[in-house]
């Protein structure tokens, strides 16, 4: 039955009853809004910018074309690291962003996103909805005037690409690496020089000899930036963002404006874009990886002795914030706290079956 054909019959009689006219007096009463999301992405990105684009799209179907998010890619309405601001302000209502691009303002934003040696994709997004997480985020960004809401995750992403191989931790000194977050505060402790540099700009930088490293997301977003052109060495794993997440802003102010099926919407919209960014990188890294291999790429694992040094800082990063705020200590250690009862199940069921079928497959060739 035509939805118009529907609508005309149920407001033709009242013995329809209420549920019948449930439909046309929602879309009757439900405010007509127009609201524009500041991204930190770029469109060539489509899986990060994407998921933001799929989102709004859901939003303005849910509605009936009543809620209407324009998406801006980042710079264009805002610069790429300025959204929190923004949303802050109230220049956009919303935003799509990593919360530890805002390392600066306060450290304790990072546990939004990911840092070092902490939860994986899937360990993310449990501790999100059936952990702390909601709740300890929400209260984290409250003095910003922000709802968040999480909004696309990664996987674990790649270690970065270097100019020269990294066989040492003495290999790490001196290298200038675009990073982000507590990465580069870890990294500095082993020599590196870190510099934060939204997307559009990085891939000059290493060109230029300005970077000796750049690290991003992995294959699908590195090929797209072109990276492999530059610098041949591809390392694996990225221990400082073992499952990064996504993020949607709300400006506060603006969400409590929204009635009650509104926020709902978001809330559903959001969930459901955040396992579709999450589907495109799985499917779309394993072969741009075997792209970029076939491009002459040099696929290098972490030496061990620079990951347990990379880990032994980050210990000792952790006690010195800890130690000097205690907002940051009771947040870290409810996270790790989370990851310490989550990683043993883990090894038990998926990495035990992961290496079987992966020795399996290499047996088969």
């Amino acid at each position: 039955m035509q939805r118009r054909s529907f609508l005309k019959k149920a407001s033709v009689g009242a013995v329809a009853g209420t549920a019948a006219v449930a439909a046309p007096v929602f879309a009757q009463d439900a405010p007509t809004l127009n609201w524009r999301l500041a991204s930190s992405f770029t469109r060539s990105l489509d899986a990060l910018f994407g998921t933001s684009e799929l989102f709004s799209k859901y939003v303005n179907e849910a509605t009936g074309g009543k809620f209407s998010i324009r998406n801006f890619p980042g710079g264009e309405i805002v610069p790429a690291l300025q959204v929190l601001d923004a949303v802050q302000k109230n220049t956009v209502e919303m935003g799509h962003t990593c919360g530890y691009y805002y390392y600066g303002k306060d450290p304790i934003l990072c546990f939004d996103t990911a840092v070092p040696f902490g939860l994986n994709a899937r360990q993310m997004n449990a501790w999100m909805y059936e952990g702390d997480g909601m709740k300890l985020t929400r209260e984290m960004y409250k003095p910003y005037s922000i709802v968040n809401f999480p909004l696309g995750n990664t996987g674990v992403q790649m270690g970065g690409w270097y100019r020269k191989e990294i066989k040492n931790v003495e290999d790490l000194k001196g290298l200038k690496m675009r990073t982000a977050g507590f990465a580069g505060t870890v990294l500095s402790q082993l020599g590196v020089v870190p510099q934060q540099i939204a997307a559009g700009d990085i891939y000059p930088a290493l060109e230029k000899g300005t970077l000796d490293a750049v690290e991003f997301v992995g294959p699908y977003d590195d090929e797209k930036l072109g990276f492999f052109k530059v610098a041949k060495y591809y390392y694996y794993p990225g221990w400082w963002e073992g499952g990064p997440q996504v993020s949607l802003y709300v400006n506060q102010g603006e969400w409590e404006k929204l009635p009650k099926n509104y926020q709902t919407i978001i809330d559903a919209a959001s969930r459901a874009a955040s396992v579709t960014m999450t589907a495109r990188y799985d499917n779309n890294n394993a072969t741009a990886l075997r792209r970029l291999l076939a491009q002459g790429t040099q696929l290098r694992p972490f030496p061990r002795a620079v990951l347990e040094a990379s880990w032994d800082a980050s210990n000792k990063v952790y006690a010195e914030f800890s130690a000097k705020d205690p907002k940051f200590k009771a947040m870290l250690e409810n996270y790790m706290g989370y990851r310490d009862t989550q990683v043993p199940w883990f090894r038990v069921a998926e990495a035990s079956y992961d290496q079987f079928i992966g020795a399996a497959i290499a047996r088969q060739k």
